[in-house]
C-alpha cells in the first residue's frame, strides 16, 4: 500500500516541497512506498522551483478514498485538508502551525509540530544523517522552502535553525542564497494571468474569530503596485468569493516583502472593524499600511479581533 504525502489547500512552496522531501525519504530510507501529492495548483513561486531543481509537479488529488493512509504536513487544520480527512488512515503530521485541533485517526500516529519558520527545516532534523545521501534536487527544495516561508530570513518567525540549516544547504549546494531568493519572489510577484478570485484564493487560509468566519489572503511580492492596481475589482470580488467559500468576510494582506510592511484592504465597515481593533490603527480609506506585518501565522491571525 502506498502512502500518500500531502500538504495544504492552494499549495505554496513549503506545502508543494515539503511532501516531495518526505516521500523521498519514505522511499528512499525507510523503504516505504510513498507519493507526494497536491491538493491543488501550486502557486507560481513553487512552480518556478519545481523547475529550477528539475522535479516534476506531483500528481494533483482533489479526491482521496476513504482508508487511504497519509501523511499530512505543513498543516493540522482540518479545513485545509480534504473534507474526508478523518476517514484517511493518518499515519503521521509534520506541521509548524499551532494546533487547530478537530483532526480524528484510526489509531497513535507520529506526530512533530515545532515552533519553526518552515515544515521542511523540521524535516531536515527529522531526516539526520541520512540527509548525506539525499540528491541535489531534495537539498533544494528544502532551501527553497526555508527561503520562501522565512521570506529570506525577513519573517519574524525565522529562527536560528532555519538559518543554520539554509546555510548549510547553500554551502552544499554551491548556492547564491541571494539569487535564488530574488528569482522565486520574482516569480511569486507575478500575478499576472490570475484572475481576482484566484489571487483571493492563492495563498488564504480560513480561521473563526468571534463567531466570524474570515478567509485570510496573504499575497507576499516584490512588486506590491502590480496588486495594488487592480485593488477596485479585488474588493469587488471579496463578497463572492467568501459567499462561495462559506466565509463571512475576505481580509487580504499585501506583503512587501522588500519594505517589509502589508497593506490591508478595506472594502467595507466589517474589515474597517477588524483592521482597527486588531492592529490599532485609525483607517479613513480603502487601505490601511501596517509597517513591520510579514506573518500571517505570528502577526495576523492571533491579533484579530472583531
Amino acid at each position: 500500500m502506498t502512502t500518500l504525502v500531502f500538504g495544504h489547500l492552494s499549495p505554496d512552496t513549503d506545502s508543494t516541497g515539503s511532501p516531495i522531501i518526505w516521500a523521498w525519504f519514505l522511499n528512499e530510507v525507510r523503504k516505504t512506498p510513498a507519493e507526494a501529492v497536491l491538493l491543488g495548483e501550486p502557486n507560481t513561486e513553487a512552480a518556478f522551483v519545481l523547475k529550477h531543481w528539475d522535479c516534476p509537479k506531483p500528481r494533483i488529488m482533489t479526491e482521496i478514498a476513504d482508508g487511504t493512509t497519509a501523511v499530512v504536513v505543513d498543516t493540522n487544520n482540518p479545513g485545509e485538508l480534504p473534507g474526508n480527512i478523518n476517514e484517511l488512515d493518518v499515519a503521521a503530521i509534520i506541521d509548524h502551525h499551532k494546533l487547530v485541533g478537530g483532526l480524528e485517526t484510526k489509531g497513535p500516529i507520529d506526530i512533530t509540530i515545532r515552533p519553526l519558520a518552515c515544515t521542511a527545516t523540521i524535516m531536515n532534523s527529522l531526516i539526520g544523517k541520512h540527509m548525506a545521501q539525499a540528491p541535489a534536487w531534495v537539498k533544494g527544495l528544502m532551501l527553497s522552502c526555508i527561503l520562501s516561508d522565512t521570506l529570506e530570513f525577513r519573517s519574524p518567525t525565522t529562527t536560528q535553525e532555519d538559518r543554520a540549516i539554509a546555510h548549510a544547504l547553500a554551502d552544499d549546494l554551491g548556492v547564491d542564497m541571494g539569487a535564488l531568493a530574488s528569482a522565486m519572489f520574482a516569480a511569486k510577484s507575478d500575478v499576472s494571468a490570475f484572475s481576482d478570485a484566484e489571487l483571493l484564493r492563492m495563498d488564504s487560509k480560513n480561521y473563526e474569530v468571534g463567531g466570524k468566519k474570515f478567509r485570510v489572503s496573504v499575497l507576499e511580492t516584490t512588486s506590491p503596485e502590480q496588486i495594488l492596481s487592480r485593488k477596485d475589482s479585488l474588493m469587488a470580488s471579496m463578497d463572492s468569493v467568501a459567499n462561495e467559500d462559506g466565509a463571512d468576510q475576505v481580509l487580504l494582506f499585501i506583503v512587501d516583502i522588500l519594505r517589509e510592511e502589508a497593506t490591508m484592504l478595506v472594502p467595507n465597515d466589517v474589515t474597517r472593524n477588524v483592521a482597527e481593533k486588531s492592529f490599532g490603527v485609525s483607517v479613513s480609506g480603502d487601505t490601511v499600511t501596517l509597517p513591520g506585518v510579514m506573518s500571517r501565522k505570528k502577526q495576523i491571525i492571533p491579533v484579530l479581533a472583531v
